[in-house]
């Protein structure tokens, strides 16, 4: 049976035991007398989908915005797997292909995550029969005729061997103890060769809890590349990695399919994911609601039809616009200087920085990019105030808001309270226009903060540094824990309130596309990871880029339709024009 209309309830939020059933006692159909549209049932409501009428009273009367009810614009068959009554559901599954790279593109909470552990054997799909599971002869017989039907058989039969790298990698601390070599399976006898081409040979020994962000995710790539296996999946493999990484394990995964297995990987990075896959699959649909898996489409293609928002094949709109890359408006005129800081130094035990004096603009946005571990975020913190350099004295009249790179869920109360308290005019006009609206934090505001999702968490934590009345605000890594939508919604919040507000903002990170649109000009990191960094004043956007890409051999074309950034291939005609020419980075 087609469905026309879906009823998600957040198992999570709604509590009958504290409200007075309003999604009940508003229901027409059930004040009509068809008491069974709307129920509570034990713990939790219950919404039958079929009598629903669809006019989301109870959606907009429920005390907890615990409901959500979406009438589909076209009609969707049964779902490949639904999680229960009132629950997540997604339809459709991606291809995995043997000696290809193939990519899921969508936003977060939309299965992504569900369809590859669909794939690698850890779930088994229930045909959206969540309260009597088909065996897997019925779930074979849904996909009679495609290519899926013989994969099926195999997992089925385990004759197919999955690799799963999953999406959380700063979880593996908790999960496994001791060091890292204790957790590498080295199947394939390549411990030494991949370890080398990830750089982190000289972590093999180290505790597992001892080691950054950065360094965990290419230890999980290096667990699951060194397994010998017919397909790998790979969840989101450049979150904590710099650009340089990012395409060192991009190229380390495309080896993979060289040898003629088939991967499959979730990325957000468009630069990576593009440098990265053969072919992709949109997935969308709501977030937390349903996902629908589209057919395959070639890399640029289906890149260029997921910012469109638009699948032509299948006359389906799932946004209401087109994402675009391209900044407008920018109003740096470098005219008025609201910062200046001198020569800076900073020495560890084992690390030293070296800054040259430089001075920033009212109205500008700096982006501030290079490698891991060369005194990005060090240099974050000398400005916040937060590490007090060897050597220079920043100017303490210019008040800063700093967000930090790594965030920090354990607030006791819930999002409401935290703005209050960390926020000057929370509840006014100006506040909800400029700070909860454009960070669509309605719904979360009775959230409590250390329950949120790594991606409302980071929203959270950029719209408190920018609630600040202050001079200088300093984003630390804010594209982290964001899919490729909220991170064009991030940047176009960053360059709208910096340009109305004419103040100054500085950005770290790793993201090429985000970079390109909010910055300015750029401050360049260089240096010998962990060991010395060294960052000139900033320059131009395009010169700085061009300086960063040369240092590390790699180059960038601007995409004609859409105008992104996309990373050349290595050896490439493209790419060999550019060398010769020495523009590394095209504007």
């Amino acid at each position: 049976m087609a469905t026309q209309r879906i009823a998600i309830i957040d198992r999570e939020k709604c509590m009958p035991e504290k409200c007075s059933h309003e999604c009940c006692s508003f229901c027409p159909r059930v004040r009509a007398g068809d008491e069974e549209t709307v129920m509570v049932k034990g713990k939790f409501a219950e919404i039958s989908e079929e009598l629903c009428i669809g006019c989301g009273i109870c959606a907009k009367k429920c005390p907890k915005k615990a409901i959500t009810i979406i009438n589909l614009a076209h009609e969707l068959e049964e779902p490949v797997h639904q999680f229960g009554k009132n629950a997540f559901r997604l339809y459709n599954l991606p291809i995995p292909v043997r000696g290809k790279v193939t990519g899921l593109l969508g936003a977060n909470g939309i299965g992504k995550t569900t369809a590859l552990k669909i794939l690698s054997g850890q779930i088994k799909p229930n045909l959206g029969k969540f309260d009597d599971e088909p065996e897997w002869d019925e779930i074979i017989l849904r996909f009679r005729g495609t290519e899926l039907q013989n994969y099926l058989i195999d997992l089925r039969d385990k004759k197919v061997r999955a690799i799963y790298k999953p999406q959380q990698v700063d979880m593996i601390p908790r999960m496994y103890k001791g060091k890292v070599k204790d957790i590498i399976k080295d199947e394939r006898g390549l411990l030494d060769e991949v370890s080398k081409k990830l750089e982190i040979e000289h972590v093999l020994g180290r505790k597992l809890a001892e080691l950054s962000g950065g360094e965990l995710q290419r230890v999980a790539i290096l667990a699951a590349v060194l397994r010998d296996a017919d397909v790998y999946y790979f969840d989101e493999p450049s979150s904590f990695l710099d650009i340089r990484h990012r395409l060192i394990v991009a190229s380390l995964i495309r080896e993979l399919a060289v040898l003629g297995k088939a991967v499959m990987v979730v990325e957000h990075d468009l630069a990576t994911l593009d440098f990265l896959t053969d072919v992709i699959h949109i997935v969308y649909g709501h977030g937390s609601v349903y996902g629908v898996v589209s057919s395959v489409y070639s890399s640029r293609r289906g890149v260029n039809t997921y910012l469109s928002g638009y699948i032509r094949d299948s006359n389906v709109r799932f946004r209401s616009g087109a994402l675009s890359f391209m900044a407008k408006g920018q109003i740096f005129k470098g005219k008025d200087k609201s910062l200046d800081y001198p020569d800076i130094e900073v020495k560890f035990d084992k690390f030293s920085l070296r800054v040259d004096a430089g001075h920033l603009y009212a109205g500008e946005i700096v982006g501030v990019f290079g490698a891991n571990a060369l005194g990005k975020t060090t240099f974050a913190k000398v400005l916040a105030g937060e590490i007090k350099p060897k050597k220079g004295k920043v100017d303490k009249k210019v008040m800063i808001a700093y967000k930090p790179q790594y965030l920090k869920g354990d607030y006791e109360g819930c999002v409401r309270e935290l703005l209050a308290k960390k926020c000057g005019g929370f509840g006014t006009a100006k506040f909800k226009q400029e700070i909860v609206k454009p960070f669509e934090l309605d719904e979360l505001l009775d959230n409590y903060v250390s329950e949120l999702s790594g991606g409302e968490l980071q929203r959270v934590a950029v719209a408190v540094c920018l609630a600040q009345d202050v001079d200088f605000y300093l984003i630390d890594e804010p594209s982290a824990y964001l899919d490729v939508e909220e991170r064009v919604k991030l940047a176009k919040i960053i360059r709208r309130f910096i340009e109305v507000n004419k103040k100054t903002c500085m950005v770290i990170d790793h993201d090429m596309m985000l970079l390109n649109y909010v910055s300015d000009r750029a401050v360049i990191f260089l240096g010998e990871s962990g060991v010395c960094g060294h960052a000139k004043p900033a320059v131009f956007l395009h010169d700085g880029m061009n300086v960063f890409l040369k240092s590390l051999g790699i180059t960038f074309r601007r995409e004609q339709e859409t105008g992104r950034p996309r990373a050349n291939k290595p050896d490439s005609q493209q790419d060999g024009k550019q060398k010769a020419k020495g523009e590394y980075y095209c504007a």
